[in-house]
């Protein structure tokens, strides 16, 4: 399959899924247990399909290894959509969620006992210093209600620094999962597809705990204004278009960057998922409107640029410089 139609698929299906989230989570900030359990279920119906075919397709890794790496996967996805219940703002969401890098290589030092160029550290660095920068401003922004003649307010900042530790959590739960899931590749090959289906098949009976918030958020959709859908000749709840819409995006998403992954280098991935990251950032800012300072922007390009120093696309593009100097 062509690059450029991967490339095509993670701009397209990444970037609107990041949209259609921030809709359902500007009218309805709770609803990220419905969001996450439409997302597991229809990935896992299409493996179920598809890539286990009805469960008979015999697996490459052993299911046991499965349970470990889908209760890691299962915590991270619900808390990190849960975080937006707590005045987390979603470009701030975006950026935070960019820090994987810097989890990856803690937990690789301290597990792995890996160690790394000077660069990567540099980068880390830069990444760090980036996500510092946006996290202050935004909590100052919190804090700047307090004081004021809002008598929660002081209940809205406990709950930002609740969103940001779910969120520092789920960075270094997700990081833990990809060194498993690493070790999992090197003893049993890479079976993505595979990892892809259990992943979202085996953590279902658990959305059972989430069963009354779920129900509660189908109720409050229902009451939704509705939408008319022309090429369907329907009308439908616009929240329960707004979770098809993004259920899907995430869909596309999802494989996308599998296609990628399976056609490209890691440094291709890499700047594709990064600048996917940017674009996501600029539309959620502008359309939605969202605060963003100066200091926010500082922090967001060191965070780039520190992600962009640790893929060296430095090292790709400086041959193509000094190529062209000596034509000239």
């Amino acid at each position: 399959m062509h690059p450029g139609f991967a490339i095509g698929l993670v701009f397209l299906g990444c970037t609107s899924n990041v949209v259609f989230l921030e809709l359902l989570a500007r009218d309805f900030p709770g609803c990220g247990n419905i969001v996450t359990f439409g997302q597991f279920l229809f990935i896992a119906l299409e493996g179920f399909i598809f890539q286990a075919r009805f469960l008979t397709e015999p697996r490459a890794i052993p299911l046991r290894n499965y349970f470990i790496m889908v209760s890691m996967f299962f915590v991270v996805s619900v808390v990190n959509n849960y975080a937006l219940n707590f005045n987390i703002p979603m470009p701030l969401h975006m950026i935070f969620r960019s820090g994987s890098l810097i989890a990856s290589m803690v937990l690789g030092i301290i597990i792995l006992k890996k160690r790394y160029a000077v660069a990567k550290y540099i980068s880390i660095a830069l990444i760090s210093l980036g996500i510092f920068i946006c996290t202050f401003m935004s909590a100052k922004q919190v804090s700047s209600r307090i004081g004021t003649s809002d008598d929660d307010s002081y209940y809205v900042f406990i709950q930002w620094l609740m969103g940001i530790a779910m969120l520092t959590f789920a960075l270094f739960m997700s990081a833990r999962m990809g060194l498993f899931q690493e070790t999992l590749y090197k003893q049993y090959g890479k079976h993505a597809k595979e990892a892809l289906f259990y992943n979202h098949f085996l953590p279902l009976p658990a959305f059972l705990l989430f069963a009354f918030d779920i129900y509660n958020h189908g109720v409050l959709f229902n009451q939704s204004k509705q939408m008319d859908i022309a090429l369907l000749g329907i009308a439908v709840p616009i929240m329960w278009f707004y979770l098809m819409m993004n259920v899907l995006t995430q869909y596309v998403c999802i494989r996308g960057v599998f296609i990628l992954t399976t056609e490209c280098t890691s440094l291709t991935v890499t700047l594709v998922v990064t600048l996917r990251k940017f674009i996501s950032l600029i539309f959620s800012i502008v359309y939605f409107k969202n605060p963003f300072t100066f200091w926010h922007w500082i922090g967001t390009l060191v965070v780039f640029i520190g992600t962009l120093t640790y893929a060296e696309i430095w090292k790709t593009f400086m041959p193509l410089f000094h190529r062209k100097r000596k034509e000239q």
